[in-house]
C-alpha cells in the first residue's frame, strides 16, 4: 500500500470515528432527555399522590343536626343548609328514587338493632293494574307515600298474613 492509499485509509477511519462520536453524543443527549422526562413524571406522580392523600384526609363529612322540632340542618365541611318539613320530604323522595336503582340492594333481612319509626293505621290507597297486579300505596309519617306493587299471588298471601289471628 502506498502512502496515498494509507492516508486515504486513515481519512476514512477518522471519518468513521467522527461519525461514531457524533452518534454517541446524540445517544447521550437522548438518554439525558429521557431521564429528565422520567424524573419530571415521577415528580408529577408524587405530587398527584400527595394531593390525593391530602384530599382523602381533608374529605368533608356529613353532619346532621336538629336545631328545632320542624327543621334539620345538614352540614358538609363548612357548608350548611337548613331544611323544613316540605324540603325534607322532597329530599327523602329523591334519595329513595336514587337508592332504588343502586346496587347492592338493601338486605333482605332486617339488620340487628335496626331503628325505625312506624306509622299506626296508615292511610292506604289501592289501584288494580292492567296486568292484574295491585298497587298498594301507604302513607308513612316519616317517608311519605310509599308505593308497593303486588302480583295477584302475593296480594293473596298478604291478605292471608293480615287476616291471621
Amino acid at each position: 500500500m502506498n502512502l496515498e492509499e494509507q492516508i486515504g485509509a486513515i481519512d476514512a477511519q477518522v471519518d468513521r470515528l467522527s461519525e461514531l462520536v457524533r452518534l454517541a453524543q446524540a445517544a447521550v443527549e437522548r438518554a439525558q432527555t429521557e431521564r429528565a422526562e422520567a424524573q419530571e413524571a415521577a415528580r408529577a406522580a408524587s405530587t398527584a399522590a400527595q394531593s390525593a392523600a391530602e384530599a382523602n384526609e381533608a374529605k368533608p363529612t356529613l353532619r346532621v343536626a336538629r336545631p328545632s322540632h320542624n327543621e334539620v340542618t345538614l352540614s358538609i365541611g363548612s357548608q350548611s343548609v337548613t331544611l323544613h318539613p316540605e324540603q325534607i320530604g322532597q329530599l327523602i323522595e329523591e334519595l329513595a328514587n336514587a337508592r332504588a336503582s343502586m346496587t347492592p340492594e338493601p338486605p333482605m333481612e332486617l339488620p340487628a338493632g335496626w331503628r325505625f319509626a312506624s306509622t299506626k293505621n296508615p292511610v292506604i290507597g289501592m289501584q288494580k293494574q292492567a296486568n292484574g297486579d295491585r298497587l298498594l300505596i301507604a302513607r308513612h309519617t316519616g317517608h311519605g307515600w310509599v308505593p308497593f306493587t303486588f302480583s295477584p299471588d302475593a296480594a293473596v298471601q298478604l291478605y292471608m298474613m293480615l287476616s291471621q289471628r
